[in-house]
């Protein structure tokens, strides 16, 4: 597989599980559709973006491998490149604790 075949589904399954997972989209419908699932294991699963892009990734897994090992590899790689980079993007808007010191 090409490079750019990788980060590209990784953009799209992080893109994806993020609309989901923490957006609210246009005319509140992405809050309107988690309001929707409730609790349930769909609830569930929209509230933990590491669960949520393993769902994602799974179809982009199976449709751009050949073969069922490399779409299970190729399904991991997804769902990890998409939490990484969530994990790089995501802001921390806590300030980090004061630093005390007691003599």
């Amino acid at each position: 597989m090409e490079f750019y075949r990788l980060f590209v589904g990784i953009l799209c399954v992080w893109r994806l599980t993020h609309l989901l997972q923490a957006e609210d989209g246009p005319w509140d419908i992405m809050v309107r559709f988690r309001r929707a699932v409730g609790d349930g294991f769909v609830g569930k699963l929209l509230d933990c973006f590491a669960c949520s892009s393993l769902w994602v990734a799974a179809p982009f897994a199976f449709f751009l491998a050949p073969t069922w090992g490399r779409r299970f590899l190729l399904w991991l790689a997804f769902s990890a490149g998409a939490i990484l980079l969530e994990r790089v993007t995501q802001r921390d808007d806590d300030p980090p604790p004061a630093s005390y010191f007691e003599e």
